[in-house]
């Protein structure tokens, strides 16, 4: 019995020397104290690159130029050479070291350059913007203007990589990458170019994107000081201790309940577009029908998706069948509307490029392609017209154009469409005369003819 009892405690010995062996070696695989910088000298570095005068005022302002400019053109390559050479990550690090180690005056002055750097900030980019004759709100900018959960998480984790790289003797590759994660210097251009078009709800999005970055790169930086057990400048109190704690908590909780919001309406909009696509799908592409516009307004009471097929017309009783089955596909509170007969085909598609310029998908595909075959339009519409109004004197302007057509999923069509302009709705007879004479004239086999809304 003895003898058993001695084996046991052997055991629990070796066991317990093993764990002990693991927990050391561990400890030192993950320390952040391997390779830290002396923390004196780490501190003065803070405290040098918080300053926005002279040159660093001069870099920042360089810096925006060159970042409304890349967002302006929708050039991402611009955008992240303007964010490499921002200077804007300075006073924010400041403000987390000060916190960190109850440097007060450390913070304030942190804290005040900050907000010198983001008042330039915005005045340049406002001015560019405003002065820019492209005012157009082009993927980059938009982007901006939208934040949610994820880019708290952006924030902060970037935070916590650009925060472990100063504190390192050796700074490595993390700091470029940190300013391009963290992108300090898009939303603020962003906000910028709402102020100069008028639009607050991009300009507080953007700005509220900037704060969250701000916030959350600050909170990472009080954390890993904390960590590191820099000393403290100033001794303060339990009671002082606590209030900083509830204060960092409660700008956690008002940065992150609206991001959580944000997050949750953009996972519905791409659930709801989804469906959306699910329901073309099914019911008009494998059918063999081409559609050339969508549009989804998911804004209004019942939500609205909007289409425009290039050939097929459909009888009242078949659009009612259409919306009757969108229940089947979630598709609840929702309306379908089938653009046709004297619908400006040519707008439509216009409108909707200038709309998705920088998202193409193979609608989008369609879409440009067609544009492209109205332009290359080979028919002499300015002599029709002078011959059509003698004939018919109510027309004002008309356009014929070749249209190609997919009539299955591997088949082609060409035809040909007359667009016609006037105040009145021409009566079918002179639709039918109009149609024959050109066919005629121009050794055509068929011309759809149909009227443009515009007056």
């Amino acid at each position: 019995m003895f003898d058993l009892l001695k084996k046991t405690a052997t055991i629990k010995d070796f066991i317990f020397l093993i764990m002990n062996y693991l927990r050391t070696y561990l400890h030192k695989f993950i320390s952040l104290k391997v390779g830290e910088e002396e923390q004196q000298k780490v501190l003065e570095n803070v405290r040098s690159s918080i300053s926005f005068r002279g040159a660093n005022l001069w870099i920042l302002a360089c810096a925006i130029v060159v970042a409304s400019v890349g967002l302006n053109v929708n050039s991402t390559a611009v955008v992240i050479g303007a964010m490499l050479i921002s200077p804007l990550m300075g006073p924010i690090i400041g403000a987390g070291f000060g916190l960190g180690v109850f440097d007060f005056a450390l913070l304030r002055r942190s804290l005040k350059n900050l907000l010198i750097a983001t008042i330039v900030g915005l005045s340049v980019a406002f001015i560019y913007f405003l002065l820019s004759p492209f005012k157009e709100t082009q993927s980059e900018l938009l982007s901006r203007t939208s934040p949610n959960i994820y880019d708290v998480l952006i924030a902060f984790f970037g935070g916590l990589v650009g925060v472990i790289a100063i504190t390192r003797v050796e700074k490595g590759n993390p700091i470029p990458g940190v300013a391009i994660a963290t992108a300090l210097m898009p939303p603020l251009c962003t906000a910028g170019y709402g102020l100069a078009i008028g639009n607050w709800q991009y300009f507080l999005g953007a700005l509220y994107l900037y704060t969250i970055n701000c916030v959350f790169i600050c909170i990472s930086t009080f954390l890993i000081v904390k960590y590191l057990h820099y000393p403290a400048l100033k001794q303060v109190d339990e009671k002082q201790q606590k209030r900083i704690k509830y204060g960092i908590w409660t700008i956690i909780l008002v940065m992150v309940l609206p991001s959580f919001y944000l997050a949750y309406a953009m996972l519905n909009d791409k659930n709801y577009s989804h469906k959306v696509d699910e329901y073309l799908q099914q019911q008009f592409t494998n059918k063999g029908y081409t559609i050339i516009y969508k549009h989804v307004n998911t804004k209004s009471n019942p939500k609205k998706l909007e289409i425009a097929l290039l050939t097929k017309r459909f009888s009242n009783s078949e659009l009612d069948s259409f919306n009757k089955i969108l229940p089947m596909y979630k598709l609840d509170n929702t309306t379908l509307i089938v653009k046709q007969d004297t619908f400006d085909i040519k707008n439509l598609i216009q409108s909707e490029i200038n709309q998705r310029n920088s998202f193409i998908d193979q609608k989008d595909v369609k879409i440009a392609t067609l544009e492209q075959q109205i332009a290359m339009n080979n028919y002499p519409n300015d002599v029709i017209l002078q011959e059509a109004k003698i004939f018919f004197p109510d027309i004002k302007n008309l356009s014929i154009a070749n249209h190609t057509y997919y009539e299955h999923t591997d088949s082609a069509k060409t035809f040909q469409v007359l667009i016609y302009e006037s105040d009145k709705e021409l009566p079918e007879m002179a639709i039918t005369q109009l149609s024959t004479w050109l066919t005629q004239k121009l050794k055509i086999k068929t011309l759809q003819v149909y009227r443009s809304p515009r007056k």
